[in-house]
């Protein structure tokens, strides 16, 4: 059984995923795909630096994402086409890791995908859990990880699913706004039911 497993930014997805994993889960992240997809010798890279020019690579021909992601928040229709050379591919990799991960003796398998809803990777998957939390504590934990600025974090949240559309996907959710042994907690109750549902 595939379980889609997502989250606005800064919900705490890998946190949690991580939490499942030490129950046994077997799991791929999305946005680890999303990496190996744009690194150097990759097409996506290729089509991307031809698009933006040196000013989104690093000296070693890495993707400069901040300098990217400067970019597509500011101008709706860079990241559309941005969408449209990356997320075709993160799928197609995404399904050769979930054929893999299948093969293991986990009992059933995360899909995490910041982007479940709004990529259709959630065709992918059996059943929706949304990790969840209020969109200002989004916000505050967003800002103290990440070195990005207010307007920035505001940028990317607007790009996502609210959080009312996204919940009202969700089969299942984990409130995230606690302290970890809350988070811990939901997490054993649902890698139970998990286990009584799976094949």
């Amino acid at each position: 059984m595939i379980i889609g497993l997502t989250g606005g930014i800064g919900s705490g997805k890998s946190t949690v995923a991580r939490a499942f994993a030490a129950l046994g889960a077997a799991w791929v992240d999305a946005d680890d795909v999303a990496r190996e997809i744009v690194a150097p010798g990759e097409p996506a890279l290729e089509a991307i630096s031809r698009r933006y020019g040196k000013a989104v690579l690093q000296q070693d021909g890495t993707l400069n994402r901040a300098a990217l992601r400067e970019i597509i928040f500011a101008t709706p229709t860079e990241r559309e086409w941005l969408e449209s050379v990356t997320h075709p591919r993160v799928r197609e990799r995404l399904l050769t890791h979930l054929e893999r991960l299948q093969a293991t003796p986990a009992a059933y398998v995360l899909l995490v995908s910041p982007l479940l809803f709004e990529s259709g990777q959630d065709a992918l998957v059996e059943r929706c859990l949304v990790v969840d939390l209020p969109e200002a504590l989004q916000r505050e934990r967003t800002l103290a990880r990440d070195n990005v600025s207010r307007d920035q974090v505001n940028a990317i949240l607007a790009a996502q699913l609210s959080r009312e559309k996204r919940l009202s996907h969700g089969c299942d959710v984990i409130d995230n706004s606690g302290d970890a042994a809350f988070m811990r907690q939901q997490v054993s109750a649902l890698d139970a039911r998990y286990r009584a549902l799976a094949p």
